[in-house]
C-alpha cells in the first residue's frame, strides 16, 4: 500500500476488511494495510469512537468482526470494478423486458461522477446480441481506455493482433464501443494518419505517459463508424445502386452492411465488402426497390443464382 495513504482513508479501509473478512486479526489488517499491528489496533479504535460497532473475539479463532446495528455506507466501487460489473451485464444473456437496464441505470446514477461517466460511456455505445466466440478483455486495460477515452487523453498502445506480431501505437482513443459481446476501441492513429478499430481484447498495455490531449469530431457517433468500418476491408468489394432515397435505403441495409451515400434524391450507393458472396447477395434481398450490383463479380453471380432460385420456387408454388 502507499506511504501517502491518509489516516481516514486506511480507517475506513479497515471497516471494509473487518466486513469483507470477519475474524481477520490485528495482525492480518497490519498486514494489508501495509503498518504495523499496533496501528492496526488504533484504527479499529477510531471506528468505535465513532459508534461504530467492531466486536472482537480471543482465542485461535477469534478476531474482529462487525457488531449488530451498523447501518453500512453507500456501495463503493473502483472504475474497474464498476466497468467489470457493466461488462459482466452486457455480455450475460438478455430476454425481452429485461429489467437489468433500469437496475444498472440506479447503479450508475449513485457512483461517484467520474467513475459514472466512465461506465455510462460504454454502456451507451453497445449493441446487442452476443457473439458466443467473442472474448472477454481484461477489465483493468478497459477501463484504463474507457477512462483516458472520457478524459481526452491521448496514449500510446501496445497492440498484438496475433500471437507474436504486435506494435506499439500512438492514439487518441475516441469511444470504447461494445458490439455482439466484442469489446471494439475506436480511435485516430496518429501513426496512421486513419481512423482505426483495435480489439480491446488485443491491447495488451496502456500508456497515457505522452501528457497530450484531443478532441473527438463534433458529430461523431461511435457505435454507427464502427458498424460501417467492420462493413468494409473485406476480400470482395461491392457497390450497389438502388433505386431509393437515402432514408429509404437505410430502413432496409443496416449500418453493419456497408456505406450508404447519396448520388440524388431518388438514388443512393451503397459501398461494401465482404468475404462471403452468398450471404451478402441474400442480404441484399431486404431491399424493397430495384437494385444493381455493381463490381465483385461473385457476388452478381451470387445474386444471380438466388434470383433463379427465388423464380423457380415460386413457379412451383
Amino acid at each position: 500500500m502507499a506511504y501517502d495513504v491518509s489516516p481516514t482513508a486506511r480507517t475506513l479501509m479497515v471497516l471494509e476488511l473487518i466486513q469483507n473478512s470477519p475474524g481477520i486479526t490485528a495482525e492480518q489488517l497490519g498486514e494489508k494495510l501495509g503498518v504495523s499491528e499496533r496501528a492496526a489496533r488504533r484504527y479499529v479504535a477510531i471506528l468505535r469512537e465513532a459508534d461504530i460497532p467492531i466486536e472482537s473475539v480471543r482465542g485461535p479463532y477469534g478476531g474482529y468482526r462487525v457488531g449488530r446495528g451498523l447501518r453500512l455506507p453507500p456501495l463503493m466501487f473502483s472504475t474497474t470494478e464498476a466497468l467489470g460489473l457493466v461488462m459482466a451485464i452486457l455480455e450475460g444473456p438478455r430476454g425481452a423486458d429485461d429489467p437489468v437496464d433500469d437496475a444498472l441505470g440506479k447503479i450508475i446514477r449513485v457512483l461517484p461522477e467520474s467513475i459514472a461517466r466512465a461506465t455510462d460511456a460504454v454502456r451507451r455505445v453497445s449493441a446487442r446480441g452476443p457473439d458466443p466466440g467473442a472474448r472477454t478483455p481484461d477489465p483493468e486495460i478497459t477501463a484504463q481506455l474507457v477512462s483516458h477515452s472520457t478524459a481526452q487523453r491521448r496514449v500510446l498502445l501496445d497492440y498484438e493482433r496475433c500471437p507474436g506480431e504486435g506494435w506499439t501505437m500512438d492514439v487518441d482513443p475516441w469511444a470504447v464501443v461494445v458490439r455482439r459481446g466484442r469489446w471494439y476501441l475506436l480511435c485516430w492513429s496518429h501513426s496512421k494518419s486513419a481512423k482505426r478499430v483495435l480489439r480491446v481484447d488485443k491491447i495488451k498495455r496502456v500508456d497515457p505517459s505522452l501528457d497530450a490531449t484531443f478532441t473527438p469530431p463534433d458529430d461523431l457517433d461511435p457505435l454507427a463508424a464502427l458498424e460501417e468500418h467492420l462493413a468494409l476491408g473485406w476480400k470482395y468489394k461491392i457497390e450497389v445502386v438502388i433505386d431509393a432515397s437515402v432514408a429509404d435505403s437505410a430502413c432496409w441495409i443496416p449500418r453493419s452492411m456497408g456505406r450508404l451515400e447519396e448520388i440524388d434524391t431518388n438514388h443512393t450507393r451503397l459501398v461494401a465488402s465482404t468475404d462471403e458472396p452468398d450471404w451478402y447477395a441474400a442480404q441484399l434481398t431486404a431491399i424493397k426497390a430495384p437494385y444493381r450490383i455493381l463490381g465483385a463479380p461473385e457476388v452478381q453471380e451470387a445474386g444471380r443464382a438466388l434470383g433463379r432460385r427465388l423464380l423457380e420456387a415460386s413457379a412451383c408454388d
